[in-house]
């Protein structure tokens, strides 16, 4: 079996502070019809989609209760960075969006890393490591 393209689907408290939050750090709005109950947006030159539903749409989609984030990691989506100086700028912007910065930009295994959280609780890293 070969999969065409893969996405990510996950769940928003409030979508309209998932909407100012990701439009704020830059990415792309990609429910451009509006739909309601879900906010996307489009991630990097690939546009790797990451879909954010209501509670209560995502867990009669799943069928699962939905999990607590805000105190442990989900999953980690990692960013690549273009520079050093490009992942020193993440951290105020995240702030200024409304996002929680959880490690400041550091050395870490031969690159540049730096981690945040959205306002629903879900980490992301923006990595850089020349080269990559």
């Amino acid at each position: 079996m070969k999969t065409k393209k893969i996405w990510a689907n996950l769940c928003s408290a409030d979508l309209s502070a998932t909407d100012r939050f990701y439009e704020a750090i830059g990415f792309n709005n990609n429910n451009q019809s509006g739909t309601p109950g879900i906010a996307s947006f489009s991630f990097g030159e690939a546009g790797f989609i990451i879909n954010f539903f209501d509670k209560d749409r995502f867990a009669a989609n799943s069928g699962q209760e939905i999990s607590e984030i805000s105190s442990g990691h989900e999953i980690l989506f990692s960013l690549s960075a273009g520079s050093r100086e490009e992942v020193d700028q993440w951290p105020a912007r995240i702030r200024s969006a409304g996002g929680t910065v959880y490690i400041e930009p550091v050395d870490y295994m031969g690159g540049y890393n730096m981690a945040f959280a959205d306002p629903d609780g879900h980490k992301f890293n923006v990595f850089y490591m020349e080269g990559m």
